[in-house]
């Protein structure tokens, strides 16, 4: 299930200005996005906004200090479980920021974005960017194509009739009823990010393959990345044990890890759940690629504000390196090229993007065996 960590995703090969295979119609690569492509740059719509990020920075980080001083003062009181809320708030806003680093939305090298990453993914958050960079570079390259993209693959939920096929016993009854559980589920998800993290290090630890490129992507990057999740676990607790009696400690963590997930799992769950899967062998261009499998929501500035711009998927799929503030200015020129080939574009509110997303996994589900 997707969240929301540093990834290295970009443009399709050669830039923003080409893509890779031809689309459905035979077409050659890359001829159908190459013009818009070119636009948006033009518009200078992928130029970084430091100032934006600044802002985003300090308010985030800021508002997370004044959180855990609201905690410190308010340890002695059962009121202090309420404080979770805004944590957990505060930490779906850093995730948000470490998204975008791992996009090179904020900074102009890698090494810092990686090193960025590193801070606000595996310190502040206890998210390892090493495993969501791979799982989300091999989204971003695959949307919804199952076998290619980690997000359709065959886990606790289903996401085709054939995964359903398989399942039997307990695993059966939870499919056919995924989509009654799946919000359920979503409580547990902030719990699932940690422990998917340690678990790829652990991994990556024992892989004595070589091929390795750079030091960051090596045996430093990973002791490295260890610390720093380390770090945050022993601070973590550190922080809620010492601020607050054990048993006000663990409610305190157990409500802020649960609406954590929530949070981001309800900013991801319209994005591509219901949307066109390709089919085993199906080469798509870039633009029939991330414009069939993605899905917009729609809204105003709050609606913005609470996804992180991730409401804006499909600007987001075509240019992953666009900054977060200048996806709502691409979306009417990303639209209107989209009409101009032919290509669906699809856009709808919140609640009925969650009603489509819940009807797929209902409709998969029914295909589990008892």
């Amino acid at each position: 299930m997707p969240a929301a960590l540093p990834a290295t995703a970009a443009e399709p090969a050669g830039g923003p200005s080409g893509g890779p295979s031809g689309g459905p119609s035979g077409g050659p690569s890359g001829s159908d996005f190459a013009p818009l492509a070119r636009e948006v740059r033009a518009r200078g719509l992928l130029d970084r906004r430091t100032g934006y990020y600044v802002r985003d920075f300090v308010i985030t980080l800021g508002g997370t200090a004044l959180t855990w001083a609201a905690v410190a003062w308010a340890g002695s009181s059962w009121w202090v479980a309420a404080l979770a809320v805004p944590l957990a708030v505060l930490s779906a806003r850093t995730a948000f920021l470490g998204h975008d680093a791992g996009h090179h939305q904020i900074t102009r090298t890698a090494r810092s974005g990686w090193w960025l990453g590193l801070l606000l993914g595996n310190l502040l958050l206890g998210m390892g960017q090493s495993w969501w960079n791979d799982k989300h570079n091999r989204h971003h390259a695959n949307p919804n194509h199952v076998g290619k993209d980690p997000d359709v693959g065959e886990g606790v939920l289903v996401w085709t009739a054939e995964q359903a096929g398989r399942r039997r016993g307990v695993w059966a009854w939870l499919a056919r009823h995924q989509a009654a559980a799946f919000f359920p589920l979503l409580l547990l998800e902030g719990f699932n990010l940690k422990a998917g993290s340690v678990l790829h290090l652990r991994s990556r630890a024992g892989d004595r393959r070589g091929g390795r490129s750079g030091w960051r992507d090596g045996r430093g990057g990973l002791l490295v990345e260890a610390l720093a999740l380390a770090a945050h676990a022993v601070g973590y607790l550190v922080l809620v044990f010492t601020l607050m009696s054990p048993g006000k400690a663990v409610v305190f963590a157990l409500v802020h890890h649960a609406l954590f997930g929530l949070h981001l799992g309800c900013v991801f769950a319209p994005n591509h759940k219901g949307m066109a899967m390709p089919g085993p062998g199906e080469r798509w261009g870039h633009l029939r690629r991330q414009v069939l499998t993605s899905r917009n929501v729609r809204g105003g500035l709050l609606t913005d504000w609470l996804m992180g711009g991730l409401n804006y998927q499909i600007e987001h799929h075509l240019f992953p390196s666009a900054p977060r503030p200048s996806l709502r200015r691409l979306q009417p020129l990303v639209r209107a090229h989209c009409a101009r080939v032919g290509l669906p574009y699809t856009e709808t509110g919140l609640v009925d993007s969650y009603r489509q997303a819940l009807r797929h996994m209902r409709d998969v589900g029914a295909a589990a065996r008892g």
